[in-house]
């Protein structure tokens, strides 16, 4: 992470200086309103290529200088972005081969951002070129703490010669022959079987394992030029650390994959805050992408961008109420982010988010609500300073896996509707979230599972021979593994298991899957478990047991008494299936009683009431309110110092609509015991 004198959390904003040249009495200003805020870093240079580079080989740096300058000498720190986002027209116009052509063979005029190809050897040569003469002309400026390599990756195609060539190279690569590939493919299907390699055409939703490859080449295809775009910063600046911002996982990249080759994960997080009455699913799900992105890597991660007030792309945003930037700040650093920064700190006069909020509204004072709220953040943050590069520990995690995204999003499964992958692992998630449960979001191929006591897999539809062995030697040493429906149908080239499924998996779960039955959205079905009837949807695994499994559910609207959820003991572990998806309430009891039983600690004994969530980091605790009303949280015996404010909090914790208490135990014990918090409705 970043250290030394440079240590401490950061406060932030995307600084686009060179929008405001003709304007210095703005930029004196904004010297004086970044003290005012707190601010100690400014991200520059993002989308500034047409000005660092009027036309081929002319280089301007004159403004860029200067805002280094200023930044430096005004207390902040930068972090210097390479410019490849968004390419120069005179580039576009020079060489049209670095512009994209898509899938019917129109290359794409210029503009935009991220319609280059990234195949293309000129445009890679251009960036080298200009990375290059950023890193030795800034490399060892006392300013830079960071390079912020382009800006938001993402998986758009392209169909050019040149990527066409590269992804039948890739394919030679992964197969050797065409053999090879034609029985990966299953090729017979159709009679697509291929006989050259110049053939092969991306563009075929018909055969999975084809367009699984082309999304998985997208990826790779993607690190393959950021790699090629660090090279001179590596070689220039060994020194400087490197970081791209992350988006939501779900742009077409693996970014389990390509998180190996940053040194400090950094995502933009945008929740759609105030959308319906109920803000705690927005908060779960930002949870869950703050721990997805301190999972990448296994340690804390910087939020580069988030916004202060509202955006202006997600159809509806509301403003931030009372509280609530404040609160959703403190959540992403309660979650292991090092960082605070915004989207952006001067908002625009023109261009697609000139209504996007910014520090610095187009009001233009320091006295709005939210340069009020920012600045009030930023003191916090400064409170909070020592929390800088502590982990968190975590005994449980869930699968998230990307490329079974793909495969799911592919598949002409009987119910083809609302598959849902991310949204389910996000409800699994939600039950740990909810009951104070410290939890990672984890690869199955990049993360040691030894590292948990209880891992979930939910719909890992696509499930490799690697990783099925990862999962049993997990079980067999003691873990304990959940695995759902639609668990290991089809192999890493989407082909399927045949025998039952999940596929090499049957002895650890002690079943194996007959059929899945679909259930249609007007049907009722429930499992009754322990005495109580839960809701059943979507879909059913009709299983047979094998071994020792013990049926802990079974469906109630068949005589046969169908098993809805079994656990098996395999050595020392225990491998849990749940035959169907079920209702959120059942999932919160479920993994609660599971984790007392295998002995996977909450953060705090307490009861935790909706909508608050309670996280630990660096010995202290975060009790965060996500609701629109007061809330008082019995807290116990232990006396705690609250670090916002100074005050003892002993029994209860008050929190306001959107409030946050830091709490930081001062009491004789400070034993956090692992007892459960939420009822089930």
């Amino acid at each position: 992470m970043i250290t030394g004198q440079h240590a401490g959390l950061l406060h932030g904003a995307d600084y686009n200086y060179e929008q405001w040249l003709n304007s210095k009495d703005l930029l004196d200003n904004d010297l004086l309103y970044m003290r005012e805020a707190g601010i100690n870093v400014l991200a520059v240079g993002i989308f500034s290529w047409s000005l660092l580079e009027s036309d081929e080989g002319v280089y301007n740096f004159g403004w860029l200088d200067e805002c280094f300058e200023r930044l430096y000498q005004n207390g902040q720190k930068i972090i210097l972005a390479t410019p490849s986002g968004s390419k120069p027209a005179w580039l576009s116009e020079k060489y049209p081969e670095v512009c994209q052509v898509t899938a019917n063979g129109i290359r794409q005029t210029h503009g935009g951002r991220h319609n280059h190809c990234r195949s293309s050897v000129k445009y890679r040569e251009a960036c080298v070129r200009i990375n290059t003469r950023l890193a030795e002309r800034y490399g060892t400026h006392p300013a830079l703490i960071l390079w912020h390599v382009s800006n938001e990756y993402n998986g758009m195609h392209c169909y050019c010669p040149q990527c066409l060539a590269a992804f039948r190279s890739w394919l030679k690569k992964r197969y050797e022959t065409l053999d090879a590939l034609n029985a990966a493919w299953y090729t017979a299907f159709w009679s697509h079987h291929f006989t050259a390699w110049e053939q092969i055409y991306p563009a075929d939703p018909s055969i999975h394992g084809l367009m699984l490859d082309w999304q998985r080449f997208i990826s790779d295809q993607t690190i393959d030029f950021f790699l090629a775009e660090t090279e001179p910063l590596r070689r220039i600046t060994p020194g400087i650390p490197i970081t791209t911002n992350f988006q939501m996982p779900d742009v077409g990249l693996d970014f389990h994959k390509f998180a190996r080759h940053l040194d400090i994960i950094s995502w933009d997080n945008y929740p759609e805050w105030h959308n319906s009455p109920d803000d705690g699913p927005v908060a779960l799900k930002a949870a869950f992408f703050h721990d997805l992105s301190r999972s990448y890597l296994g340690k804390p991660f910087l939020m580069m961008e988030s916004s202060p007030g509202a955006t202006n792309w997600q159809g509806v945003s509301k403003k931030k109420k009372k509280g609530m930037h404040v609160l959703s700040s403190i959540q992403a650093v309660a979650h292991g982010s090092d960082s605070v920064q915004y989207f952006q700190w001067r908002q625009s006069r023109g261009g697609a988010e000139k209504f996007h909020d910014a520090v610095i509204t187009h009001f233009g004072a320091d006295d709005t609500r939210i340069f009020r709220e920012v600045a009030e953040t930023g003191s916090l943050l400064k409170k909070l300073s020592a929390l800088a590069g502590t982990a968190t520990e975590v005994q449980a995690a869930v699968v998230y896996d990307f490329q079974n995204g793909w495969a799911l999003d592919n598949a002409q499964l009987p119910r083809s509707i609302e598959k849902n992958y991310q949204k389910e692992c996000i409800a699994q998630y939600g039950a740990f979230w909810k009951a104070g449960i410290s939890c990672d979001v984890i690869s199955p191929e990049y993360s040691d599972f030894e590292r948990y006591r209880l891992i979930v897999f939910p719909m890992l539809y696509m499930l490799s021979e690697k990783t099925a062995e990862k999962i049993r030697s997990f079980v067999r040493q003691g873990g304990v593994a959940v695995a759902t429906y639609l668990t290991g149908m089809v192999n890493e080239s989407d082909l399927c298991y045949l025998g039952g499924t999940p596929g090499n998996l049957t002895d650890v779960f002690g079943l194996a899957v007959e059929e899945t039955e679909t259930i249609a959205g007007y049907e009722t079905q429930e499992f009754l478990m322990n005495g109580h009837n839960w809701k059943a949807s979507h879909y059913a695994d009709r299983i047979r047991l094998r071994g020792g499994a013990q049926v802990l559910a079974v469906f109630t609207a068949d005589t046969e008494e169908l098993p809805a959820v079994t656990a098996n003991e395999y050595e020392k572990g225990t491998a849990y299936y749940l035959c169907t998806r079920t209702e959120q309430t059942f999932m919160d009891r479920f993994y609660r009683e599971l984790c007392e039983k295998h002995g996977v600690q909450a953060c705090v004994p307490w009861e935790i009431p909706a909508g608050v969530s309670v996280r630990e980091r660096g010995g202290v605790l975060f009790v965060m309110n996500f609701n629109c009303r007061e809330i008082k949280v019995l807290s116990g015996e232990n006396v705690y110092t609250n670090l916002l404010n100074g005050e003892t909090v002993s029994g209860t914790v008050s929190l306001q609509p959107y409030g946050v208490a830091i709490l930081a135990d001062k009491s004789d014990s400070g034993e956090k015991k692992s007892k459960a918090q939420n009822n089930p409705e």
